[in-house]
């Protein structure tokens, strides 16, 4: 998972943490001075920090103290590897939708800060190009778009691989989201899905159009985050997920259709046994697929592929650039 850039970096060790509205993440990784990125460990958890938070407006202190919690046990982890071998240059801590809509984020902020991780709350336009810059890592050359479907937005980002974007754009459209706006029964009834469909199609028409004139025709459509790595996942059946099979994967508008159908129609009890489907995004999973579903009829596309680089990488690679 690495690209030769023209940019200078500063070679080292660097811990990137991503705290989303659905998943909490950690990225430690050695950057050369080319800007190629040998991953050390990798840390998830779902602490579903957006909880309520499109129908409050606030973080939950629930929801602060078990992302809280997750960061510091990261930390642990982070020295512990320091400890084993080089020692951290940097460490680099972003905080995403959920943080960014919430009027108490300063107190997630606060108590981050007694841990000793200054958290940065980004903008949606800085989260997309993170996103891009992560993402492209692997498809050196290529014409791109890149969609991340988070919990609280979906930036959508077109561009050349290893430059920056032609076009971006942060939605206010993410899985957590669209299930606490539309999702009321178990299994989804269908109309609470329609309705949730024409909505995040409205959406993307009206800012859609603009990626058109960016001048770079997309070659591919790839996709990172949650609800595109469990589409591989479910779909080849992973009981222990495997990374390497999951990055660069292809899947087809068929056999997206075919797992939507699948798990729409399940309730969450028997959704959340799915093999290859992590339990804690089983509430979930039907509106992500919806949004991927709507953003391939957007974009006019049959397939996309699965990129396991993502914004943590372009969080790392962002920390280690000189200059």
């Amino acid at each position: 998972m690495t690209e030769s850039r023209m940019q200078g970096f500063a070679a080292g060790r660097y811990a990137a943490i991503d705290i989303g509205t659905v998943t909490c993440r950690m990225l430690v990784a050695d950057v050369d001075a080319a800007g190629a990125i040998h991953e050390v460990d990798r840390e998830y958890a779902i602490t579903n920090l957006g909880e309520g938070v499109d129908a409050t407006g606030m973080l939950l202190p629930a929801a602060i103290d078990r992302t809280v919690e997750t960061v510091g046990g990261y930390c642990a982890v982070r020295d512990r590897l320091a400890e084993q071998g080089a020692p951290i240059a940097k460490t680099i801590a972003v905080a995403t939708s959920a943080s960014r809509d919430a009027g108490n984020s300063d107190e997630f902020v606060r108590r981050l800060a007694q841990l000793g991780v200054v958290l940065s709350v980004i903008p949606g336009w800085k989260e997309a190009g993170l996103s891009f810059s992560g993402a492209s890592c692997d498809f050196p050359g290529q014409d791109l778009m890149v969609v991340d479907i988070g919990g609280g937005s979906t930036e959508m980002v077109v561009g050349r691989a290893g430059q920056a974007p032609a076009w971006a754009h942060s939605f206010d459209i993410g899985c957590r989201r669209v299930t606490e706006k539309f999702i009321r029964t178990d299994s989804p009834a269908p109309a609470e899905l329609e309705a949730a469909r024409e909505w995040v199609a409205r959406q993307l028409a009206e800012h859609l159009g603009e990626a058109g004139k960016a001048g770079v025709a997309p070659e591919r459509l790839v996709a990172v985050a949650g609800t595109a790595t469990t589409v591989v996942a479910v779909r080849d059946q992973m009981r222990v997920y495997d990374s390497t099979k999951v990055h660069k994967a292809h899947v087809t508008r068929p056999q997206l259709d075919r797992q939507y159908s699948q798990l729409a129609a399940m309730p969450l009890e028997r959704r959340s046994q799915v093999v290859g489907l992590d339990p804690g995004r089983a509430p979930v999973i039907v509106a992500g697929l919806v949004i991927m579903q709507a953003v391939m009829d957007a974009v006019g596309v049959d397939g996309f592929t699965v990129s396991e680089t993502d914004i943590l990488h372009g969080i790392i690679l962002d920390a280690a650039k000189l200059g």
